[in-house]
């Protein structure tokens, strides 16, 4: 997403207060992958094996199927020109994908990325994941929306807390081994939330793998986070990357 921001979260990256009990660690890289550097990425997630990911920006978002090996787009379906695409996620047989202002999202086919219905939501959409039972969205605030994906009504709000207090700008989710992982706009850290409570338990550091000459580095941050529950492979990218990171996390915090 485009928007210019003051962070009002604490840098993640410096230590924490010892009563928060926060793991904080820094991943190894376990291997790197070409990534389409004119994809704006907004959603990134793996299915039956198959990389997807939807992407931003007025007159260029898309949803599409990727190589992981190579990058290489395999299929690929426009979103209309104006609307901003947003975060994506399988669940069932469709695919749904959010847009940032225009509070309508898309649901394709998940084979065939046939576009078969859309729906409608209050505010801005910003990133989408599932629980196996519901779509979890975040719109931009420290809160998660749980939608019904059987008509998009809204179930339960939480909201995200550190130490506390609400963090805001929750952007990209994740489903990852029970937990919510989530990027922070225009941070290079992911946050591990407890589903149940909303609490920050974790914080993976990116800040070392960020590329090098990826262009206004206010816009294109860290942004796209993709587990396959099958493997127990999970891969991290951002806004027009170069690279998609297949990481591991250690046992130990920094």
């Amino acid at each position: 997403m485009v928007r210019w921001l003051t962070l009002l979260v604490l840098p993640l990256a410096c230590a924490l207060p010892a009563q928060a009990q926060i793991d904080i660690v820094r991943p190894e890289i376990v291997a790197t992958y070409p990534h389409d550097t004119g994809a704006f990425t907004q959603g990134l997630f793996i299915s039956d094996g198959q990389l997807f990911e939807s992407t931003g920006q007025f007159g260029e978002s898309n949803l599409r199927r990727v190589d992981l090996e190579s990058g290489a787009v395999l299929d690929q379906r426009d979103l209309p020109d104006d609307v901003f695409g947003e975060g994506s996620t399988r669940l069932g047989d469709e695919i749904f994908v959010l847009t940032w202002m225009a509070q309508t999202g898309y649901i394709y086919n998940a084979e065939t990325l046939e576009l078969v219905d859309t729906f409608t939501y209050p505010g801005e959409g910003w990133g989408l994941t599932h629980n196996g039972e519901h779509l979890i969205m975040s719109d931009g605030s420290a809160v998660l929306r749980y939608l019904d994906p059987s008509d998009m009504s809204l179930v339960r709000e939480q909201t995200v807390t550190l130490n506390g207090r609400p963090v805001r700008r929750v952007n990209e989710l994740e489903w990852v081994n029970g937990e919510i992982w989530a990027n922070v706009w225009q941070q290079p850290q992911i946050l591990r939330i407890d589903p149940d409570s909303g609490a920050v338990t974790g914080v993976i550091n990116m800040r070392d793998h960020i590329p090098a000459n990826i262009g206004n580095p206010r816009d294109n941050v860290l942004n796209g986070i993709a587990h396959d529950p099958e493997t127990g492979r999970t891969f991290l990218t951002g806004k027009r990357w170069p690279v998609l990171y297949e990481i591991a996390l250690p046992d130990s915090s920094e």
